[in-house]
């Protein structure tokens, strides 16, 4: 299980187009692709843009009426699964990092 105080990083080699409210995740490494829906496609934009995980889980609070148990499963969910498909990295929340250019 990952820790919510932890942040994640986009891998160079992942391409997001957004499409409609929806996204479309590329691995240009596996040459695989992974599509999000609305609510996941939320997930993605505060779990990229935020310090730390739980801060996108506390926003996600406030802007959807969900259990926060069950909000906190789904997010946790989908984190797992970007992150087995190469296309989300998790670090300490605590260390800064560069993409390689």
């Amino acid at each position: 299980m990952v820790s919510f105080s932890n942040r994640v990083v986009i891998p160079a080699y992942v391409l997001v187009r957004h499409l409609d409210g929806e996204s479309v995740l590329l691995n240009l490494e596996t040459e695989t692709y992974f599509g999000l829906d609305a609510m996941a496609t939320r997930m993605w934009e505060l779990l990229t843009q935020l310090p730390n995980i739980e801060m996108a889980f506390e926003t996600l609070s406030h802007e959807f009426d969900v259990e926060p148990e069950l909000l906190r499963t789904h997010l946790g969910e989908l984190l797992g699964q970007l992150v087995e498909n190469g296309l989300l990295t998790v670090v300490l929340g605590d260390v800064a990092s560069v993409r390689a250019i």
